[in-house]
Order: C-alpha cells, then sequence, then structure tokens
C-alpha cells in the first residue's frame, strides 16, 4: 500500500535504527487546573487511569518504574531500547531543581536512549525550554503539548484553563531548539462541527511542530464531562466508527505534509467506558481502515493544505 501520511513508526526507526518502546512514567506532578492555581478539578474528560499501565505510580522511584516497565517489554523485544515517557498529568509542572532530578534520574538509566515529557502549554517557559535543550546534546527529547482544541469556547468548556493563544506562545517557545516537538488533540469535543475540526488541522499546521497525536473523544465513568453528557447530550456528537473515519481521512487531507501522524485513536478499558462503542476494535485496525480509505480516495496527507 503506497504511504499516504507520515507515520511515527517510520520516523522511529529512522531515528533510531533499531526498536523503540516508550515506558510511562508517574512523578505525581499535579496540574494548575486542579491545584486551584487557575481551576479546580482538572480537565472535564479525563482520568488518568484509563492509560497508565499497572507499574505507574508516584509513590515508586522513576528507576522502579523504568525497571518495571522494561520488565513487562523485554521478554518479547529483548534487543530494543526505551524512551522514558512523562505521561500522567504535566510534567513540567514544578520547579527547575525537581524537574532535573526527575530528568536526570530517567535519562541515566542505561536502556533509555531519550525521553517524552507531555505537559500544557501554559506549564512551559524559557527556563523549563532551555533545561530541556540541554539533554539533546546527549540524549532525544520530545516535548508533547496537550492542544486538544483550538476554539477558546471549547477550551473553556472543557475546563482546560488555557486559550488557545498560550498554545501558540508555547510552541513559539520551542522554536530553534533541538526538540522533537508533539502535539495532542482531541476530535468531537462538545459542540465542534466537522467544520472546527478540519480547521483545526489547518491552525494546528500554522505552529512549531514535529507531530501530532489524535484520538476521538470518548466518556469516561467518574469524569466531570460524563455528568454534563447525561444534563446536555444534545452538545455531544459522538463518532460512529464510519464516520470517524471519514473524519480523520479529511483532517489529514488538510495538515501540513511535514507533521508526523503518531496516533489516530485511543481505546480506555471497556468497564470505564460510556461511549462510544466501536464494538471492541484495536487501534491498529483503526489505523488499517485509515489507509485503506485514503487509498480509495486517491488522497493523502496535505492534498488540501492551504500554505499561508
Amino acid at each position: 500500500m503506497q504511504e499516504r501520511y507520515l507515520s511515527y513508526s517510520k520516523y522511529i526507526k529512522k531515528t533510531f535504527e533499531q526498536r523503540v518502546q516508550k515506558v510511562s512514567i508517574d512523578t505525581g506532578f499535579s496540574c494548575p487546573n486542579r491545584d486551584g492555581s487557575k481551576a479546580r478539578g482538572g480537565c472535564t474528560y479525563c482520568d488518568n487511569k484509563t492509560f497508565n499501565p499497572f507499574y505507574c505510580s508516584p509513590e515508586k522511584t522513576i528507576t522502579q518504574q523504568l525497571n518495571e516497565g522494561i520488565a513487562f517489554f523485554e521478554p518479547k523485544y529483548k534487543t530494543q531500547k526505551y524512551l522514558a515517557y512523562f505521561q500522567a498529568y504535566s510534567n513540567t509542572y514544578s520547579n527547575l531543581d525537581l524537574l532535573k532530578k526527575k530528568y536526570n534520574e530517567a535519562l541515566s538509566h542505561p536502556k533509555v536512549v531519550g525521553m517524552v515529557v507531555s505537559t500544557r502549554p501554559d506549564c512551559v517557559n524559557k527556563e523549563i525550554i532551555d533545561l530541556l535543550n540541554s539533554y539533546t546534546k546527549e540524549k532525544y527529547v520530545s516535548l508533547e503539548l496537550g492542544i486538544e482544541s483550538t476554539l477558546d469556547k471549547t477550551l473553556e468548556k472543557i475546563n482546560r484553563a488555557h486559550s488557545y493563544a498560550e498554545t501558540i506562545a508555547a510552541y513559539e517557545l520551542t522554536k530553534g531548539t533541538n526538540l522533537h516537538i508533539g502535539g495532542h488533540l482531541i476530535l468531537g469535543l462538545p459542540n465542534e462541527t466537522n467544520d472546527d475540526i478540519i480547521n483545526h488541522a489547518s491552525e494546528i499546521s500554522k505552529l512549531n511542530i514535529n507531530s501530532l497525536k489524535l484520538h476521538q473523544l470518548q466518556i469516561i465513568k467518574g469524569t466531570v464531562m460524563a455528568v454534563d453528557y447525561v444534563k446536555n447530550p444534545k452538545e455531544y456528537n459522538l463518532f460512529t466508527l464510519e464516520n470517524y473515519i471519514e473524519t480523520v481521512v479529511k483532517f489529514i487531507e488538510h495538515l501540513r505534509p511535514d507533521i508526523i501522524l503518531e496516533r489516530f485513536s485511543s481505546e480506555s478499558p471497556r468497564d470505564m467506558l460510556i461511549a462510544p462503542f466501536w464494538g471492541g476494535v484495536k487501534n491498529f485496525e483503526i489505523v488499517d481502515k485509515i489507509k485503506k480509505r485514503l487509498n480509495e480516495l486517491d488522497t493523502f496527507q496535505g492534498r488540501l493544505w492551504a500554505d499561508n
């Protein structure tokens, strides 16, 4: 099958010339929309238990989490290397000394070739960017920012407690560094239309961004959004699998052609998921469906991208 978008797997193979696996870490950091510095309650859709592996716990040291994660993955791929993935909550939301201690511990692990740091756009500044960039002399470092939406009305609705202007400013700070700059976007947030989603692709294409993760909105039990979903169901237009495939294909067509696409969907535990249900389809199957649809339409990433 012809390659019709830039895939993350090919990027990783080209960058490291071997198999590399992310190992998640939970540092115990919080977020400014949780601790009251900006808001309370966190993002309305968020429950970190949906993606935190069993070995992740802030009660364990960074090294212990890495060792347990590597022990889980190693039997299948004995020779691969690892990326320390600072995943849960906002992993730049602390003082520089503590950040440096955590990052140093992760990067000192003999099987770790780099790290991925996930955080919010309003939780980075020049000092943090400079610290992260200082590690790139010897290690691979990726900074992943949660964009979620380019619409301020949506960001307010989901209690992000930052504006899209702050997202733009965060990406501007990364210019001139050797960091790999990633982003994360949720498709299908409350009151967003298909036109809004296509506009996300256009707006994100203007950023200093190297790679992007997409996933469908999922309503998770116990979240604030789950309560709102019951109260205001008309605000939610959750995707069927077929509609999601079509939407992602259109998004890809409008996305800048040099942005690497790392992920298209997310698979939350069945017992935690309220909606939508896609019949247990796996993430790799969704990737195959997207590839097939791109081929059927004879289209490709950036076909409708307008370089403004």
